[in-house]
């Protein structure tokens, strides 16, 4: 067993080494010939050169991952050449060689990125650490990743990536639903991915192999929606050539998910509702009654509750849809899943365009998890899609990032504080405060906005001091 033990450790370390590649750089030609012999004997792959720009080109091409590069050259120091070398790959190690040592000048070389600070002549032994320990650091890394790959295939669900707390309860009551046939309400703000999870529940129900159909609510004028969802027939209306099915009676058996269904008019609300009421439509420009069986998904990213009350939005049809509802939350609500959802549009955007982009630098990384993600998971895509164009090495530096995430936008005069974490006490209270301000003290008001009983409320102010600051208005 350990003979085996032993052979498999030198197995690993082989491969190890198979994985480094080093470049000698030095303004000797000598001095290079002899570090490339040292480091060939060693088991790794090297190169040699005495020119600093053929280094820094073969770094940017990814031929090189360790430099050996001497300190004292003339046109480039050793200092100059770390600097840019870290601009052309925050990733490349870089170990700086010197024949006037000083404890001074290695920490200020390690300060400025270096990986190592080594004295001519270079110790054979010392050199063979140095080189073991980053070629255990690759290997290392390049196990974290296909760990990271293999628990993207684990958490990948139906086209939901996530492994916070919020994104499996979600995902969770989506797959409870799944299985009922029947309506669901998915709310949550633009760009969270509310039709993936519609898609997702399709998927697992017991119709998945019907027809699954989409229509953007908000995309289209009423005449044009009414068409679309209903279909018509010839001479409806001007440029109606041809008899049309719409989409309900296009995915007949199946599920139609409505995106942004609060955009739509109150005259339009009333035939999606008699939709759902008696499973029947009418084609435009036609008296005939068709029945259909579907399940309506509808999103919105509206407060529907508010809409009701302001009168906006029908109190029956949002009864209707809202028998089981799902919140798909934002991405700053699950800032978790960030890392993995990158690795996941990695993937994705290596596959279309051709890269081989393997992750995010630190610094990059840190930058995201700062991001406030107004546009949530679709904002998100699109960063990782466009840097994945203009990112030339094998890692995603902050240079290759929007600008705006580069250099956040500094905020107007009298602007609001910036987030800071608070108690969830705290703002349940300053929200409960503002809904009772915004609905001029009516308690009965403000609990139907709070989507709580109007006794929770009267208890819950009295709890708090304030059960006797204005007489509930009814």
């Amino acid at each position: 067993m350990a003979t085996a033990t032993q052979k498999e450790r030198a197995g690993n370390g082989v491969n190890q080494k198979e994985q480094l590649s080093v470049c000698v750089l030095d303004d000797e030609a000598a001095m290079t010939e002899l570090m490339r012999e040292h480091v060939e004997r060693l088991g790794y792959g090297c190169v040699a050169t005495t020119e600093p720009e053929e280094a820094l080109e073969q770094i940017r091409c990814g031929r090189c991952r360790v430099v050996l590069s001497d300190v004292r050259m003339p046109g480039m120091n050793g200092l100059e050449f770390l600097e840019k070398a870290l601009e052309a790959d925050p990733g490349v190690h870089v170990i700086l060689v010197t024949g006037h040592y000083s404890l001074e000048a290695a920490i200020e070389a390690i300060k400025r990125g270096a990986y190592d600070y080594l004295t001519k002549p270079v110790e054979r032994v010392r050199l063979k650490k140095t080189l073991d320990e980053l070629a255990a650091l690759y290997h290392q890394r390049r196990r974290i990743r296909e760990l990271e790959e293999q628990l993207l295939r684990d958490l990948e669900q139906h086209g939901i990536v996530g492994k916070s707390p919020a994104t499996l309860e979600m995902f969770d009551l989506a797959r409870k639903i799944a299985k009922h046939y029947t309506n669901v309400l998915l709310t949550g703000p633009t760009g969270s991915g509310k039709e993936l999870v519609a898609k997702a529940i399709h998927q697992m129900s017991p119709v998945t192999q019907q027809r699954f159909a989409v229509c953007n609510c908000s995309a289209m004028v009423d005449t044009l929606l009414e068409s679309q969802l209903f279909g018509h027939v010839r001479g409806a209306f001007t440029g109606a050539t041809d008899m049309r099915p719409g989409i309900f009676e296009y995915a007949n058996g199946g599920t139609v998910f409505l995106d942004e269904v609060g955009e739509t008019s109150l005259p339009m609300q009333a035939k999606l509702l008699r939709v759902i009421q008696n499973r029947e439509i009418q084609r435009v420009g036609s008296p005939e009654v068709r029945q259909v069986e579907v399940r309506l998904i509808a999103a919105t990213n509206r407060d529907l509750r508010a809409e009701v009350l302001t009168g906006r939005f029908r109190e029956d049809l949002y009864y209707r849809l809202s028998t089981l509802q799902i919140r798909v939350p934002g991405l700053a609500e699950r800032l978790e899943d960030i890392p993995l959802l990158v690795q996941y549009f990695l993937k994705k955007y290596n596959q279309a365009y051709s890269k081989n982009i393997h992750g995010l630098t630190r610094r990059a990384q840190t930058v995201l998890l700062q991001h406030g993600w107004p546009g949530n998971v679709r904002e998100l895509e699109n960063v990782i899609s466009g840097a994945s164009i203009t990112a030339v090495n094998e890692f995603i530096d902050v240079d290759d990032l929007p600008e705006q995430l580069q250099k956040p936008l500094p905020r107007p005069a009298g602007s609001s504080e910036p987030w800071r974490p608070a108690p969830l006490e705290q703002i349940r209270r300053e929200h409960i405060q503002k809904v009772l301000e915004m609905c001029k003290g009516n308690r009965v008001r403000a609990a139907q906005v709070l989507g709580i009983g109007r006794t929770s409320l009267y208890r819950y102010l009295k709890r708090e001091g304030k059960g006797k600051a204005a007489p509930p208005m009814e």
